[in-house]
């Protein structure tokens, strides 16, 4: 295998996605030598910021908003799950981040009227089925970033896997690792930060933490979140978060084997004002909730490939036609199935549903629909969120749905300052984590969603910007 190659850098950087180019161009900035490590050998490698809608948002809030009103609603929206110092930091500090990338040439635009649209990368991704990220905002932004980073001496050494962190006298001092070629490497450096994204790509990881069958989830992301950093960082001892939840939505379940419906068409705006059931026609969670819990309840099923969403022949013109690319009529485009009938019974006949079962749960939610008994399904039916909209206007439609995941929302513990924390909840020393690897901001029992974008800059940035004040101590 040959002499281990060593590579001495003040900050070294492990993934070279939005969170890495982040951290590394901000201590490059501050004249301290970045070298950034990625797995892939690409050039231009996939992940999941290049291929980002490019949304920078809070919680679907405006992310110029009063920052007291923008921190309850993080803590709002998880439930109380997040992290009250980290949850500051993301209202104090997304503007920031946005107005730092603006500086260096990253350009936005204003997506829609919805305030939540203020800040959309330019050029805005292209509202098309399938994949189209070459040359849109985040694979413009990353490419941005990286011209910077060479600019100011970084580099990123592609091919280069990072296995195990060292540690030197009680602090994390670096890593080592492999390139594609077998040969190792050493890396020695006075600040690492982890920056490799979640673990929704693991297998193993989504089966322990998300889904008893993960094969019957779709990827909806890059595929390259492997969870090597969590796997790193915990066997040198950080803690970690409550590693249930993701980002993702409710997906035409033939996505499992046509790659035409992910990312998009989703049924998200159905299932929320609609009925979501499973094989035997009964509800399972709380529809007002929205599409990314839905999502996550669906994944969590014995069988996730058993949830069906039920809607009338106003839901299929209503919710069915919001939002761009929406199910009606981009489902049956991309060649999803949607299933029409007379009547609820040939329904659920069709769609392999227990036909009583479906009789039932639909007249009872109608019912409860008419007197504003909702709240009192069991499941509860929240409605402050989504209009909820009877299902008795035939034709009546289903479609088949699975969850599609995008990033996972929990991991490495983390504090304010993007610093690695260990069980006792004390920083350790050299070590830092940013992006989709770090937990304690999204999640909880509702699976709250905060904007992947403005967590991952945030973290990195405020990573970064700590290692800068400590190197000068």
């Amino acid at each position: 295998m040959g002499e281990k190659a060593k590579i001495t850098c003040d900050v070294a950087v492990i993934g070279a996605g939005l969170a890495g180019l982040t951290a590394g161009v901000r201590a490059a900035q501050a004249g301290r030598k970045a070298v950034l490590f990625e797995k892939s050998p690409d050039s231009v490698h996939l992940n999941n910021s290049r291929m980002t809608s490019g949304v920078f948002h809070l919680a679907l809030g405006d992310i110029l908003g009063d920052e007291g009103q923008l921190e309850q609603r993080i803590i709002d929206v998880t439930g109380g799950a997040a992290h009250r110092g980290l949850a500051r930091a993301l209202a104090r500090d997304s503007k920031r981040m946005v107005r730092w990338l603006q500086a260096l040439g990253v350009r936005f635009i204003r997506g829609s009227p919805e305030p939540w649209h203020n800040f959309v990368l330019a050029p805005p991704a292209i509202a098309q089925l399938g994949r189209h990220w070459q040359g849109r905002g985040g694979d413009v932004m990353l490419r941005t970033l990286e011209a910077e980073l060479k600019k100011r001496g970084g580099e990123i050494k592609r091919g280069h896997e990072a296995r195990h962190l060292c540690r030197e006298s009680g602090r994390c001092a670096g890593f080592e690792g492999a390139s594609l070629d077998g040969r190792p490497f050493e890396v020695i450096a006075r600040a690492t930060v982890i920056a490799d994204g979640g673990f929704q790509a693991n297998r193993e990881l989504l089966h322990a933490h998300l889904t008893p069958a993960p094969d019957k989830v779709v990827q909806r992301n890059a595929g390259n979140g492997t969870g090597d950093g969590l796997r790193m960082a915990k066997e040198f001892g950080a803690a970690v978060t409550d590693l249930r939840g993701f980002y993702g939505h409710v997906l035409s379940r033939d996505a499992l084997a046509n790659d035409t419906l992910w990312p998009y068409p989703w049924a998200d705006e159905l299932a929320r004002s609609c009925l979501v059931v499973g094989a035997d026609g009964k509800r399972f969670a709380d529809e007002g909730l929205g599409g990314v819990y839905l999502a996550n309840r669906i994944a969590a099923l014995p069988d996730p490939a058993s949830a069906t969403v039920v809607f009338d022949q106003a839901g299929w013109e209503g919710p069915g036609t919001e939002r761009f690319l929406p199910p009606n009529p981009n489902m049956i485009k991309a060649g999803g199935t949607v299933l029409k009938a007379a009547t609820l019974a040939d329904l659920a006949r069709t769609a392999g549903i227990a036909e009583e079962g479906l009789a039932s749960q639909v007249e009872t939610y109608n019912r409860a629909l008419k007197s504003g008994g909702l709240e009192q399904l069991n499941p509860t039916r929240t409605t402050s969120k989504f209009r909820p909209v009877s299902v008795e206007r035939p034709p009546f439609y289903a479609i088949p749905v699975c969850a599609g995941i995008t990033y996972t929302m929990g991991g490495i513990a983390i504090d304010e300052c993007s610093r690695v924390t260990g069980e006792g909840g004390q920083p350790i020393a050299g070590l830092y984590a940013a992006g989709s690897t770090v937990g304690g901001l999204e999640g909880g029992e509702k699976a709250g969603y905060l904007g992947g974008l403005c967590v991952t800059g945030v973290t990195a940035l405020r990573a970064a910007e700590h290692i800068i004040g400590a190197l000068d101590d």
